[in-house]
């Protein structure tokens, strides 16, 4: 039998689109939901995976992004605000937008859930808002 489960992540990160028009070039942030999902075939246990052992593998991203700002590399004055601050900070070589980091996300988790033979794909949601989200399906 093949089952979806998933598990939500909260945290909170700034960040900005230094080429947006729309107000979002401002530093600005979000109280993210990440939705992690895993598709798969259910162990003679019952389960896919333990819950428990899902939060094991995203809780280090979370506590990675949690209270951070996440800059784009090329950002270079919000990028050396931050290192003349020492401030927490998380860079990345893209935009960073809902899109470009479930993208980010997922492909930090496909290693780890990779190993677990019995999955089929796993998916990423994250919620910038209440109303706005970027999901990732990835195949494994």
């Amino acid at each position: 039998m093949v089952v979806a489960i998933s598990k939500e992540f909260r945290f909170e990160m700034g960040h900005r689109l230094p080429y947006h028009q729309g107000g979002c070039q401002n530093i600005h942030g979000h109280s993210y939901i990440l939705e992690v999902g895993i598709r798969g075939h259910v162990s003679e246990k019952g389960m896919v995976m333990d819950y428990s052992h899902l939060s094991r593998l995203v809780k280090p991203l979370i506590e990675e992004l949690d209270h951070s700002f996440m800059v784009d590399d090329q950002d270079k004055l919000v990028l050396d605000f931050l290192e003349s601050q020492g401030l927490k900070k998380v860079v990345v070589p893209f935009y960073t937008t809902a899109e470009n980091i479930a993208f980010y996300l997922a492909e930090l988790l496909k290693p780890e859930l990779e190993q677990h033979k019995n999955l089929s794909s796993f998916w990423v949601t994250l919620h910038e808002t209440r109303t706005s989200t970027a999901t990732l399906e990835v195949s494994l």
